[in-house]
């Protein structure tokens, strides 16, 4: 359907785009040519299968090069997410976990309610054959599906694009400044505060052997993602676990990774030690 204009004013807002994995230039270009139709203007790309540029990609923008020319490019998703505060992963499958699902709609609302909060966001799309792996939507806040005829429920990325674009584009009107979602007073930390917590817990949990069996360390570490990214924690938040979790690793007594107990730390001496115990006599 023609409708390209060039002396209107172009809409360019709105949350990053991330793909994950792309496997066709034919269809990054198309996700280009959708994030045009509705506004977007910010794409990620990680680790595409086919290399980047890519002249397909280009070929299917269909005048949409422009949101090709400042696509930025990724080795791994923690980076392609690290600057961003609230991000939503986009799935057909049903998800074991506990994270939030939403519809496009009320997904496009929270987005919408950050964005105009001046707050980075992002939408995450999967690959096209399989989508994303557990531990991939870990790194999201909430989980989006839509709603399909379930006994067909894969959607091309570049359809999955157009719909979340399109149902974020329906929020710009008098009425999303109005939402009940106002989103929280403190400045919600960027994913890479959140992934550095992930990292330190896991690290701190695996050394004292709570990820096991073996077999079951995926699904446990998943979880854990679930939960520690569930209620968008301020930077300020984070340091204050990290900061709890360093602790016992400090001073926990023959901790696996820790430096040993209380009284191992001259800032924290009892008053009275025991003999032999270290105290302030005998640091000549």
């Amino acid at each position: 359907m023609a409708g390209t204009d060039r002396n209107r004013e172009a809409i360019e807002e709105g949350p990053a785009v991330i793909l994950v994995e792309p496997q066709l230039g034919e269809n990054i270009g198309m996700v280009a040519r959708a994030m045009a139709n509705f506004g977007l203007i910010d794409l990620r790309i990680v680790n595409p299968r086919d290399g980047w540029p890519n002249d397909k990609a280009e070929a299917t923008a269909s005048g949409a090069g422009y949101v090709l020319a400042r696509a930025r490019l990724y080795d791994d998703l923690p980076a392609a997410l690290a600057d961003l505060t609230y991000v939503v992963a986009t799935t057909a499958r049903r998800r074991d976990g506990f994270k939030r699902v939403l519809g496009p709609g009320e997904a496009s609302a929270h987005l919408r309610a950050r964005f105009a909060a001046g707050q980075p966001t992002g939408m995450l799309f999967g690959r096209e054959r399989f989508g994303l792996f557990n531990e991939e939507v870990g790194l999201a806040d909430d989980i989006v599906t839509f709603p399909v005829n379930p006994a067909y429920a894969s959607l091309n990325i570049a359809q999955a694009v157009l719909l979340m674009a399109y149902e974020f584009l329906k929020t710009r009107t008098d009425q999303a400044d109005n939402l009940p979602f106002a989103g929280p007073e403190f400045a919600p930390a960027p994913r890479a505060e959140l992934i550095g917590l992930f990292e330190q817990v896991e690290a701190a949990l695996d050394a004292r052997g709570y990820l096991r069996p073996p077999e079951r360390k995926p699904a446990q570490i998943d979880n854990l993602r679930a939960v520690l990214s569930r209620p968008g924690f301020s930077v300020d938040e984070i340091r204050l676990l990290r900061g709890v979790v360093s602790s016992l690793d400090r001073f926990s007594p023959q901790a696996p990774r820790g430096q040993g107990s209380p009284g191992d730390d001259s800032r924290r001496r009892p008053a009275n030690p025991p003999v032999g115990a270290g105290g302030a006599d005998e640091d000549g």
